[in-house]
């Protein structure tokens, strides 16, 4: 077998295949036992993924797991991804509070992707199973991501998105959420349901994914739902992406 003409492009993907096979984040060690490279190269390998968000650091214990550009690039970002294992326990706390459905999602195009959802106990069960695609402007997460993006991205979503209403009704409704920190819905997913939703932002200030929960209406007092979200996603952001 030849040797690679790119050593640390074809080690870099070794990791991130190695990764990928994993069903939990590993340490450092164990990959640079397995791939059988030297030690300063996998840290110095694995400090450029997780500056280029391919991977995350974990560090208790310290472990490393795909982020969230490997899952943008493969649209394969499932349970065992960090992502989702950070946003697991808040979420079901979110949750048992508004006694309804908890939720991660993310952008894809003029949609969202549900990446996790929990039920608490009695909760009425809802169309946004992991895999699910709804339109974002329907949702609150679809709307409080779109609310964050530059105009030009936010047009041609609006553009693709089959939506009857105006443009400039939709960016200003967009800029309200925006204003506020959070977006809601009010029974456009689900009769009887309504959703409050904040963005989780990355290093850039884009929106990297979006935490919701939706409960029945009029139910629970919104406000400490949005402090919930809002806590949760602030912590999200700096485990992913630093003091930013």
């Amino acid at each position: 077998m030849s040797k690679p003409q790119v050593p640390a492009a074809h080690n870099v993907l070794r990791i991130l295949a190695l990764l990928s096979t994993t069903d939990a984040p590993i340490s450092a060690t164990r990959i640079q036992r397995e791939l059988g490279l030297p030690r300063s190269t996998t840290y110095h390998l694995l400090r450029e993924l997780e500056d280029s968000g391919f991977v995350v650091h974990l560090h208790k214990p310290s472990t490393y797991g795909l982020g969230l550009a490997s899952y943008r690039m493969a649209q394969a970002y499932t349970t065992q991804q960090p992502l989702v294992r950070l946003a697991a326990k808040p979420l079901a706390r979110i949750a048992q509070v508004a006694g309804g459905s908890a939720h991660l999602t993310r952008l894809a195009g003029s949609e969202i992707v549900y990446l996790h959802e929990v039920r608490a106990p009695g909760a009425v069960s809802l169309v946004t199973q992991v895999g699910v695609r709804l339109p974002s402007l329907l949702t609150a997460s679809g709307r409080i991501m779109l609310a964050q993006l530059p105009e030009a991205e936010l047009r041609a979503a609006y553009n693709s998105s089959g939506e009857h209403r105006h443009y400039s009704e939709i960016k200003q409704e967009l800029s309200a959420y925006r204003r506020q920190g959070y977006a809601t819905e009010r029974e456009a997913v689900s009769r009887g349901q309504e959703s409050v939703a904040v963005a989780v932002l990355d290093h850039l200030a884009r929106p990297a994914a979006a935490l919701a929960v939706t409960f029945p209406v009029d139910s629970v007092d919104t406000q400490r739902l949005v402090t919930a979200l809002a806590e949760a996603a602030s912590g999200l952001r700096e485990q992913f992406f630093g003091n930013v």
